[in-house]
Protein backbone atom coordinates (compact mmCIF):
# COMPACT_ATOMS: atom_id res chain seq x y z
CA UNK A 1 0.00 0.00 0.00
CA UNK A 2 3.14 2.57 1.05
CA UNK A 3 4.92 1.48 -2.51
CA UNK A 4 1.33 2.51 -4.23
CA UNK A 5 1.33 5.87 -2.28
CA UNK A 6 4.96 6.30 -3.28
CA UNK A 7 4.75 5.63 -7.13
CA UNK A 8 1.51 7.56 -7.16
CA UNK A 9 3.00 10.73 -5.46
CA UNK A 10 6.40 9.95 -8.02
CA UNK A 11 4.14 10.14 -11.06
CA UNK A 12 2.65 13.34 -9.56
CA UNK A 13 5.79 15.02 -9.17
CA UNK A 14 6.87 14.07 -12.68
CA UNK A 15 3.72 15.84 -14.35
CA UNK A 16 4.24 18.47 -12.28
CA UNK A 17 7.70 19.10 -14.32
CA UNK A 18 7.61 21.50 -16.85
CA UNK A 19 10.06 19.41 -18.87
CA UNK A 20 7.47 16.66 -18.53
CA UNK A 21 4.63 18.92 -20.04
CA UNK A 22 6.80 20.31 -22.24
CA UNK A 23 7.60 16.80 -24.19
CA UNK A 24 3.93 15.21 -23.80
CA UNK A 25 2.73 18.61 -25.35
CA UNK A 26 4.86 18.60 -28.34
CA UNK A 27 4.26 14.52 -29.03
CA UNK A 28 1.08 14.75 -28.46
CA UNK A 29 0.45 17.82 -31.13
CA UNK A 30 2.43 15.59 -33.45
CA UNK A 31 1.01 12.53 -33.02
CA UNK A 32 -2.71 14.16 -33.30
CA UNK A 33 -1.36 15.73 -36.59
CA UNK A 34 0.16 12.52 -37.48
CA UNK A 35 -3.06 10.36 -37.08
CA UNK A 36 -5.61 12.94 -38.54
CA UNK A 37 -3.12 13.70 -41.64
CA UNK A 38 -3.80 9.79 -42.01
CA UNK A 39 -7.00 9.55 -41.33
CA UNK A 40 -7.64 12.76 -44.42
CA UNK A 41 -6.09 11.17 -46.58
CA UNK A 42 -7.60 7.75 -46.52
CA UNK A 43 -10.98 10.03 -46.60
CA UNK A 44 -10.08 12.10 -49.48
CA UNK A 45 -8.90 8.98 -51.47
CA UNK A 46 -12.16 7.00 -50.92
CA UNK A 47 -13.97 10.26 -51.87
CA UNK A 48 -12.19 10.44 -54.71
CA UNK A 49 -12.09 6.90 -55.96
CA UNK A 50 -15.54 6.31 -55.41
CA UNK A 51 -16.29 9.72 -57.42
CA UNK A 52 -14.33 8.16 -60.09
CA UNK A 53 -16.11 4.75 -60.18
CA UNK A 54 -19.52 6.18 -60.47
CA UNK A 55 -18.69 8.65 -62.85
CA UNK A 56 -16.95 5.97 -64.91
CA UNK A 57 -19.84 3.67 -64.91
CA UNK A 58 -22.33 6.32 -64.79
CA UNK A 59 -21.00 7.02 -68.56
CA UNK A 60 -20.84 3.28 -69.66
CA UNK A 61 -24.74 2.78 -67.84
CA UNK A 62 -25.95 5.97 -70.57
CA UNK A 63 -24.55 4.64 -73.71
CA UNK A 64 -26.13 1.04 -72.78
CA UNK A 65 -29.48 3.18 -72.34
CA UNK A 66 -29.05 4.64 -75.98
CA UNK A 67 -28.30 1.30 -76.69
CA UNK A 68 -31.69 -0.34 -74.71
CA UNK A 69 -33.74 2.61 -76.79
CA UNK A 70 -32.24 1.55 -80.37
CA UNK A 71 -32.97 -2.03 -80.12
CA UNK A 72 -36.25 -1.83 -78.33
CA UNK A 73 -34.48 -4.01 -75.32
CA UNK A 74 -37.84 -3.48 -73.02
CA UNK A 75 -40.14 -5.18 -74.98
CA UNK A 76 -37.67 -8.06 -76.61
CA UNK A 77 -35.15 -8.97 -74.33
CA UNK A 78 -33.99 -11.46 -76.91
CA UNK A 79 -30.76 -9.34 -78.19
CA UNK A 80 -27.61 -11.39 -77.75
CA UNK A 81 -25.16 -8.27 -78.13
CA UNK A 82 -27.38 -6.19 -75.48
CA UNK A 83 -27.35 -9.43 -72.71
CA UNK A 84 -23.60 -9.63 -73.04
CA UNK A 85 -23.27 -6.18 -72.70
CA UNK A 86 -25.33 -6.28 -69.63
CA UNK A 87 -23.88 -9.27 -68.24
CA UNK A 88 -19.78 -8.13 -69.50
CA UNK A 89 -21.12 -4.11 -67.50
CA UNK A 90 -22.11 -6.68 -64.28
CA UNK A 91 -18.65 -9.09 -64.32
CA UNK A 92 -16.93 -6.04 -64.99
CA UNK A 93 -17.71 -4.05 -62.32
CA UNK A 94 -18.43 -7.27 -59.67
CA UNK A 95 -22.05 -6.06 -59.30
CA UNK A 96 -25.17 -6.19 -61.03
CA UNK A 97 -27.51 -4.52 -63.68
CA UNK A 98 -31.31 -4.66 -63.59
CA UNK A 99 -33.27 -3.48 -66.00
CA UNK A 100 -36.94 -1.91 -65.32
CA UNK A 101 -39.54 -1.04 -67.52
CA UNK A 102 -41.93 2.13 -67.18
CA UNK A 103 -44.26 -0.41 -65.35
CA UNK A 104 -41.82 -0.63 -62.41
CA UNK A 105 -41.19 -5.12 -63.82
CA UNK A 106 -38.30 -6.37 -63.94
CA UNK A 107 -37.71 -7.21 -67.85
CA UNK A 108 -33.48 -8.48 -67.16
CA UNK A 109 -31.47 -9.02 -63.97
CA UNK A 110 -28.02 -10.12 -64.45
CA UNK A 111 -27.86 -12.11 -60.95
CA UNK A 112 -31.73 -14.01 -62.96
CA UNK A 113 -33.17 -13.62 -59.40
CA UNK A 114 -35.97 -10.86 -60.14
CA UNK A 115 -36.45 -11.43 -63.43
CA UNK A 116 -40.61 -11.08 -64.56
CA UNK A 117 -41.36 -9.54 -60.76
CA UNK A 118 -42.24 -5.85 -60.03
CA UNK A 119 -40.29 -3.51 -57.68
CA UNK A 120 -41.46 -0.83 -55.62
CA UNK A 121 -38.60 1.15 -54.89
CA UNK A 122 -38.48 4.71 -54.05
CA UNK A 123 -35.29 5.70 -56.13
CA UNK A 124 -37.04 3.66 -59.35
CA UNK A 125 -40.11 5.77 -58.64
CA UNK A 126 -38.56 9.10 -58.69
CA UNK A 127 -36.25 8.12 -61.77
CA UNK A 128 -39.68 7.28 -63.58
CA UNK A 129 -40.90 10.39 -63.15
CA UNK A 130 -37.95 12.89 -63.14
CA UNK A 131 -35.68 11.13 -65.32
CA UNK A 132 -34.80 14.18 -67.12
CA UNK A 133 -32.76 14.80 -64.03
CA UNK A 134 -29.82 12.64 -65.25
CA UNK A 135 -28.70 9.50 -62.95
CA UNK A 136 -28.61 9.47 -59.84
CA UNK A 137 -26.20 7.53 -57.48
CA UNK A 138 -25.83 6.54 -53.50
CA UNK A 139 -22.43 4.81 -51.60
CA UNK A 140 -23.54 2.30 -49.38
CA UNK A 141 -20.24 2.41 -47.16
CA UNK A 142 -21.75 -0.25 -44.63
CA UNK A 143 -22.10 -2.73 -47.28
CA UNK A 144 -19.41 -1.51 -49.75
CA UNK A 145 -21.63 -1.01 -52.83
CA UNK A 146 -22.23 1.93 -55.27
CA UNK A 147 -26.08 2.02 -56.27
CA UNK A 148 -26.52 3.55 -59.53
CA UNK A 149 -30.15 4.40 -60.99
CA UNK A 150 -30.26 5.50 -64.21
CA UNK A 151 -33.29 6.69 -66.77
CA UNK A 152 -34.29 4.87 -69.86
CA UNK A 153 -34.79 8.08 -72.20
CA UNK A 154 -36.33 8.03 -75.64
CA UNK A 155 -36.65 11.12 -77.62
CA UNK A 156 -39.75 11.43 -79.82
CA UNK A 157 -41.01 15.08 -82.26
CA UNK A 158 -44.27 16.17 -81.17
CA UNK A 159 -46.12 17.74 -83.51
CA UNK A 160 -47.53 21.40 -82.83
CA UNK A 161 -50.93 22.44 -83.70
CA UNK A 162 -49.62 24.93 -85.59
CA UNK A 163 -48.52 23.95 -88.74
CA UNK A 164 -46.49 27.19 -89.00
CA UNK A 165 -43.84 25.38 -86.15
CA UNK A 166 -42.15 21.97 -88.00
CA UNK A 167 -41.88 20.47 -84.41
CA UNK A 168 -40.04 20.10 -81.30
CA UNK A 169 -38.48 17.43 -79.72
CA UNK A 170 -39.18 15.55 -76.55
CA UNK A 171 -37.54 12.91 -73.71
CA UNK A 172 -40.06 10.31 -72.31
CA UNK A 173 -38.69 7.75 -69.91
CA UNK A 174 -39.16 4.30 -70.75
CA UNK A 175 -37.42 3.14 -67.89
CA UNK A 176 -34.78 2.49 -65.58
CA UNK A 177 -31.31 0.82 -65.03
CA UNK A 178 -30.89 -0.15 -61.22
CA UNK A 179 -26.80 -1.24 -60.99
CA UNK A 180 -25.33 -2.16 -57.77
CA UNK A 181 -21.32 -1.60 -58.25
CA UNK A 182 -19.01 -3.59 -55.59
CA UNK A 183 -16.65 -1.64 -54.39
CA UNK A 184 -14.42 -4.12 -53.17
CA UNK A 185 -10.88 -3.14 -55.06
CA UNK A 186 -11.24 0.17 -53.59
CA UNK A 187 -11.91 -1.23 -50.27
CA UNK A 188 -8.25 -3.44 -50.75
CA UNK A 189 -6.90 -0.83 -51.55
CA UNK A 190 -7.65 1.61 -48.59
CA UNK A 191 -6.41 -1.81 -46.68
CA UNK A 192 -2.98 -1.87 -48.05
CA UNK A 193 -2.64 1.94 -47.93
CA UNK A 194 -3.51 1.75 -43.96
CA UNK A 195 -1.35 -0.96 -42.93
CA UNK A 196 1.67 1.21 -45.19
CA UNK A 197 0.34 4.27 -43.37
CA UNK A 198 0.84 2.28 -39.94
CA UNK A 199 4.26 1.25 -40.83
CA UNK A 200 4.94 4.89 -41.58
CA UNK A 201 3.13 6.22 -38.59
CA UNK A 202 4.85 4.03 -36.19
CA UNK A 203 8.26 5.52 -37.75
CA UNK A 204 6.98 9.10 -37.47
CA UNK A 205 5.76 8.15 -33.65
CA UNK A 206 9.07 7.03 -33.15
CA UNK A 207 10.69 10.27 -34.44
CA UNK A 208 8.53 12.59 -32.56
CA UNK A 209 8.98 10.93 -28.91
CA UNK A 210 12.89 11.63 -30.01
CA UNK A 211 12.26 14.87 -30.76
CA UNK A 212 9.63 16.10 -27.65
CA UNK A 213 12.38 14.81 -25.64
CA UNK A 214 15.09 16.58 -27.44
CA UNK A 215 13.01 19.66 -28.09
CA UNK A 216 11.89 19.59 -24.43
CA UNK A 217 15.65 18.65 -23.25
CA UNK A 218 17.29 21.60 -25.15
CA UNK A 219 14.74 24.59 -24.52
CA UNK A 220 14.88 23.98 -21.31
CA UNK A 221 18.32 23.31 -20.34
CA UNK A 222 18.70 27.16 -19.53
CA UNK A 223 16.45 26.52 -16.69
CA UNK A 224 18.53 23.63 -15.53
CA UNK A 225 21.47 25.83 -15.22
CA UNK A 226 19.74 29.08 -13.36
CA UNK A 227 17.94 26.55 -10.79
CA UNK A 228 22.02 25.08 -10.55
CA UNK A 229 23.12 28.49 -9.96
CA UNK A 230 20.46 30.08 -7.60
CA UNK A 231 21.19 26.48 -5.89
CA UNK A 232 24.84 27.17 -5.40
CA UNK A 233 23.94 30.76 -4.79
CA UNK A 234 21.85 29.45 -1.87
CA UNK A 235 24.15 27.07 -0.49
CA UNK A 236 27.04 29.76 -0.19
CA UNK A 237 29.44 28.71 -3.26
CA UNK A 238 29.31 32.06 -4.88
CA UNK A 239 27.53 34.84 -4.33
CA UNK A 240 28.65 36.00 -8.12
CA UNK A 241 25.85 37.53 -10.35
CA UNK A 242 23.82 34.60 -12.88
CA UNK A 243 24.79 34.73 -16.10
CA UNK A 244 22.67 32.45 -18.28
CA UNK A 245 21.45 32.68 -22.23
CA UNK A 246 19.67 35.16 -24.21
CA UNK A 247 16.30 33.57 -24.06
CA UNK A 248 13.66 36.23 -23.14
CA UNK A 249 12.00 34.44 -20.63
CA UNK A 250 15.31 33.21 -18.83
CA UNK A 251 16.84 36.97 -18.90
CA UNK A 252 13.85 38.07 -17.17
CA UNK A 253 13.86 35.42 -14.42
CA UNK A 254 17.66 36.16 -14.24
CA UNK A 255 17.28 40.16 -14.27
CA UNK A 256 14.64 39.74 -11.61
CA UNK A 257 16.99 37.17 -9.14
CA UNK A 258 20.31 39.24 -10.22
CA UNK A 259 18.38 42.37 -8.89
CA UNK A 260 17.16 40.57 -5.61
CA UNK A 261 20.86 39.64 -5.08
CA UNK A 262 22.43 42.89 -5.63
CA UNK A 263 19.64 43.84 -3.12
CA UNK A 264 20.77 41.07 -0.92
CA UNK A 265 24.44 42.11 -0.65
CA UNK A 266 23.22 45.92 -0.16
CA UNK A 267 21.04 44.89 2.62
CA UNK A 268 23.81 42.32 3.94
CA UNK A 269 26.69 44.95 3.49
CA UNK A 270 24.22 47.89 5.29
CA UNK A 271 23.25 45.51 8.18
CA UNK A 272 27.16 44.17 8.69
CA UNK A 273 27.79 48.06 8.23
CA UNK A 274 25.04 49.04 10.21
CA UNK A 275 26.13 46.71 13.47
CA UNK A 276 29.80 48.10 13.52
CA UNK A 277 28.79 51.78 13.11
CA UNK A 278 26.36 51.20 16.54
CA UNK A 279 28.82 49.17 18.37
CA UNK A 280 31.54 52.07 17.54
CA UNK A 281 29.25 54.93 18.10
CA UNK A 282 27.91 53.11 21.54
CA UNK A 283 31.71 52.11 22.41
CA UNK A 284 33.05 55.73 21.75
CA UNK A 285 31.52 57.75 24.72
CA UNK A 286 32.17 54.52 26.95
CA UNK A 287 35.48 54.42 26.26
CA UNK A 288 36.10 58.16 26.60
CA UNK A 289 34.09 57.86 30.06
CA UNK A 290 35.97 55.05 31.27
CA UNK A 291 39.59 57.00 29.73
CA UNK A 292 38.21 60.50 32.42
CA UNK A 293 36.85 57.79 35.28
CA UNK A 294 40.72 55.85 35.03
CA UNK A 295 42.04 59.47 35.42
CA UNK A 296 40.63 60.63 38.06
CA UNK A 297 40.98 57.23 40.01
CA UNK A 298 44.98 57.71 39.50
CA UNK A 299 44.94 61.02 40.99
CA UNK A 300 45.36 61.74 44.43
CA UNK A 301 43.76 65.01 45.99
CA UNK A 302 42.57 66.28 42.93
CA UNK A 303 41.16 69.59 43.00
CA UNK A 304 37.95 70.46 42.81
CA UNK A 305 37.70 72.16 39.65
CA UNK A 306 39.71 69.26 38.16
CA UNK A 307 37.32 67.04 39.17
CA UNK A 308 34.22 69.27 38.00
CA UNK A 309 35.97 69.34 34.75
CA UNK A 310 35.93 65.56 34.25
CA UNK A 311 32.57 65.08 35.43
CA UNK A 312 31.37 67.75 32.90
CA UNK A 313 33.08 65.71 30.28
CA UNK A 314 32.00 62.23 31.68
CA UNK A 315 28.62 64.21 31.36
CA UNK A 316 29.07 65.47 27.81
CA UNK A 317 29.53 61.74 27.03
CA UNK A 318 26.74 60.35 28.81
CA UNK A 319 24.23 62.92 27.04
CA UNK A 320 26.14 61.77 23.71
CA UNK A 321 25.30 58.15 24.95
CA UNK A 322 21.60 59.06 25.25
CA UNK A 323 21.16 60.91 22.13
CA UNK A 324 22.39 57.83 20.10
CA UNK A 325 20.18 55.16 21.85
CA UNK A 326 17.22 57.57 21.51
CA UNK A 327 17.34 57.60 18.03
CA UNK A 328 18.19 54.38 17.68
CA UNK A 329 14.47 53.64 19.05
CA UNK A 330 13.22 56.51 16.96
CA UNK A 331 14.43 54.44 14.22
CA UNK A 332 12.92 51.36 15.67
CA UNK A 333 9.57 52.86 16.34
CA UNK A 334 10.06 54.29 12.45
CA UNK A 335 10.32 50.72 11.31
CA UNK A 336 7.31 50.98 8.78
CA UNK A 337 6.66 47.14 9.26
CA UNK A 338 6.59 47.60 12.98
CA UNK A 339 4.13 49.72 13.80
CA UNK A 340 1.26 52.21 11.70
CA UNK A 341 0.34 55.68 11.76
CA UNK A 342 -1.48 57.45 14.79
CA UNK A 343 -3.24 59.38 12.32
CA UNK A 344 -5.26 62.24 12.83
CA UNK A 345 -6.15 65.93 11.20
CA UNK A 346 -3.57 68.37 11.64
CA UNK A 347 -2.75 72.41 10.89
CA UNK A 348 0.46 71.97 9.20
CA UNK A 349 1.44 75.76 9.10
CA UNK A 350 0.97 75.60 13.49
CA UNK A 351 2.67 72.63 13.58
CA UNK A 352 5.22 74.08 12.34
CA UNK A 353 5.40 76.94 14.07
CA UNK A 354 5.41 74.97 17.31
CA UNK A 355 8.80 72.92 15.75
CA UNK A 356 10.54 76.57 15.13
CA UNK A 357 9.36 77.89 18.42
CA UNK A 358 11.53 75.22 19.88
CA UNK A 359 14.34 75.37 17.58
CA UNK A 360 14.99 79.36 17.81
CA UNK A 361 17.02 79.13 20.52
CA UNK A 362 19.58 76.96 19.12
CA UNK A 363 19.62 78.92 15.64
CA UNK A 364 20.30 82.13 17.99
CA UNK A 365 22.63 80.84 19.78
CA UNK A 366 24.50 80.05 16.12
CA UNK A 367 23.64 83.34 15.20
CA UNK A 368 21.39 81.83 12.20
CA UNK A 369 18.46 83.25 10.87
CA UNK A 370 15.14 80.86 10.89
CA UNK A 371 11.91 82.09 9.17
CA UNK A 372 8.79 80.21 7.67
CA UNK A 373 6.73 81.53 4.76
CA UNK A 374 3.44 79.48 4.18
CA UNK A 375 1.61 80.62 0.96
CA UNK A 376 -1.68 79.10 2.18
CA UNK A 377 -3.43 77.18 5.23
CA UNK A 378 -2.82 74.02 5.02
CA UNK A 379 -4.73 70.66 6.95
CA UNK A 380 -3.57 67.22 6.31
CA UNK A 381 -4.28 63.44 7.70
CA UNK A 382 -0.81 63.30 9.16
CA UNK A 383 1.10 61.49 12.25
CA UNK A 384 1.72 64.74 13.93
CA UNK A 385 4.38 63.66 16.11
CA UNK A 386 5.85 61.71 13.22
CA UNK A 387 5.77 64.88 11.14
CA UNK A 388 6.96 67.02 13.54
CA UNK A 389 10.03 65.02 14.24
CA UNK A 390 10.73 65.04 10.44
CA UNK A 391 10.87 69.66 10.70
CA UNK A 392 12.69 69.28 13.39
CA UNK A 393 15.22 66.75 12.09
CA UNK A 394 15.71 68.81 9.35
CA UNK A 395 15.69 72.16 10.71
CA UNK A 396 18.33 70.99 13.36
CA UNK A 397 20.85 69.94 10.90
CA UNK A 398 20.53 73.14 8.39
CA UNK A 399 21.33 74.90 11.49
CA UNK A 400 24.10 72.92 12.79
CA UNK A 401 25.96 72.40 9.53
CA UNK A 402 25.41 76.17 8.68
CA UNK A 403 28.05 79.05 8.23
CA UNK A 404 28.12 81.66 10.93
CA UNK A 405 25.27 84.56 10.29
CA UNK A 406 23.60 82.25 8.52
CA UNK A 407 20.03 81.84 7.73
CA UNK A 408 17.65 78.74 7.38
CA UNK A 409 14.13 79.39 5.45
CA UNK A 410 11.29 76.76 5.64
CA UNK A 411 7.87 77.37 3.23
CA UNK A 412 4.94 75.36 3.18
CA UNK A 413 2.96 75.39 0.09
CA UNK A 414 -0.02 72.29 -1.12
CA UNK A 415 -1.59 71.66 -3.79
CA UNK A 416 -5.17 69.40 -4.36
CA UNK A 417 -3.32 66.35 -3.31
CA UNK A 418 -0.27 66.53 -1.27
CA UNK A 419 1.71 69.03 0.68
CA UNK A 420 5.37 70.45 0.83
CA UNK A 421 7.59 71.25 3.09
CA UNK A 422 11.04 72.95 2.16
CA UNK A 423 13.64 73.27 3.99
CA UNK A 424 16.59 75.65 2.76
CA UNK A 425 19.84 76.86 4.12
CA UNK A 426 22.99 78.61 3.34
CA UNK A 427 25.44 76.21 5.21
CA UNK A 428 28.29 73.85 4.18
CA UNK A 429 26.35 72.42 1.10
CA UNK A 430 26.55 68.23 0.16
CA UNK A 431 29.24 66.82 -2.17
CA UNK A 432 27.39 65.15 -4.99
CA UNK A 433 29.39 61.67 -4.26
CA UNK A 434 27.79 62.32 -0.95
CA UNK A 435 23.79 62.68 -2.29
CA UNK A 436 23.24 58.82 -2.76
CA UNK A 437 24.23 58.30 1.10
CA UNK A 438 22.80 60.39 3.34
CA UNK A 439 20.03 58.58 3.89
CA UNK A 440 21.83 55.96 5.24
CA UNK A 441 22.45 55.42 9.19
CA UNK A 442 25.49 56.58 10.59
CA UNK A 443 26.66 57.88 7.29
CA UNK A 444 28.33 61.22 7.96
CA UNK A 445 29.78 63.89 4.97
CA UNK A 446 31.94 65.36 7.53
CA UNK A 447 32.66 63.37 10.41
CA UNK A 448 34.89 65.37 12.47
CA UNK A 449 32.25 68.49 12.11
CA UNK A 450 29.75 65.68 12.79
CA UNK A 451 31.42 65.02 16.11
CA UNK A 452 32.40 68.71 17.25
CA UNK A 453 28.83 69.29 16.80
CA UNK A 454 27.51 65.98 18.14
CA UNK A 455 25.74 64.62 15.39
CA UNK A 456 24.25 60.93 15.85
CA UNK A 457 24.18 60.23 11.64
CA UNK A 458 20.51 58.97 12.08
CA UNK A 459 18.99 62.23 12.13
CA UNK A 460 18.30 61.86 8.07
CA UNK A 461 17.52 58.11 8.26
CA UNK A 462 14.69 59.11 10.95
CA UNK A 463 13.44 61.64 8.72
CA UNK A 464 13.12 59.20 5.52
CA UNK A 465 11.41 56.28 7.36
CA UNK A 466 8.54 59.00 8.86
CA UNK A 467 8.34 60.67 5.18
CA UNK A 468 8.07 56.84 3.57
CA UNK A 469 5.24 56.00 5.95
CA UNK A 470 3.18 58.65 4.97
CA UNK A 471 3.96 57.06 1.52
CA UNK A 472 5.86 60.73 0.74
CA UNK A 473 8.89 61.18 -0.75
CA UNK A 474 12.02 63.25 -0.27
CA UNK A 475 14.11 65.03 -2.36
CA UNK A 476 17.41 67.38 -1.75
CA UNK A 477 19.57 69.57 -3.81
CA UNK A 478 23.15 70.70 -2.48
CA UNK A 479 25.83 72.70 -3.64
CA UNK A 480 29.16 72.87 -1.82
CA UNK A 481 29.41 76.01 0.24
CA UNK A 482 26.15 77.24 -1.08
CA UNK A 483 23.58 75.45 0.57
CA UNK A 484 20.80 72.80 0.63
CA UNK A 485 17.12 72.60 0.24
CA UNK A 486 15.69 69.38 1.32
CA UNK A 487 12.00 69.33 -0.47
CA UNK A 488 9.13 66.76 1.76
CA UNK A 489 5.70 65.61 0.22
CA UNK A 490 3.29 64.52 2.40
CA UNK A 491 -0.05 63.18 0.62
CA UNK A 492 -2.98 65.44 2.00
CA UNK A 493 -5.12 62.63 2.85
CA UNK A 494 -3.52 59.25 4.34
CA UNK A 495 -3.98 55.80 2.49
CA UNK A 496 -5.67 52.72 4.18
CA UNK A 497 -2.02 51.54 3.23
CA UNK A 498 -0.21 54.01 5.67
CA UNK A 499 -2.44 53.53 8.42
CA UNK A 500 -1.77 49.78 8.45
CA UNK A 501 1.80 50.45 8.28
CA UNK A 502 1.89 48.51 5.41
Amino acid sequence: MIMDINRFFNIKNIFKSLKARFFVIVFLTGLISCLGMHALILESYEDRAINVRSTEVQTQLRILANHLIVSNYLLDTSSEVINAELDMLANLYDGRVIVINDDLKVVKDTYNISQGKTIISEEVVNCLKTGSKGTVSKYDSANGYIEIVTPIIESEVIEEEDVSVSGRSGEVVRGVLLTSVSTDTIATTLEILSRRAQTLEAIIIIFILIFAALVAFTLLKPFDRITTAINDVKAGYTDEPIVGPNYLETEQIINAFNALLRRMKVLDDSRQEFVSNVSHELKTPITSMKVLADSLLAMEEVPNEVYRDFMTDIGEEIDREDKIINDLLSLVKMDKKASGLNITSVDVVNMTEIVLKRMRPIARKHNIELTLESKRAITAEIDEVKISLVIMNLVENAIKYNKEEGWVRVELDADHQYFYVKVMDSGFGIPEESLDHIYERFYRVDKSRSREIGGTGLGLAIVRSAVLMHRGSIDVESKVDEGTTFTVKIPLIATSAAIKGN
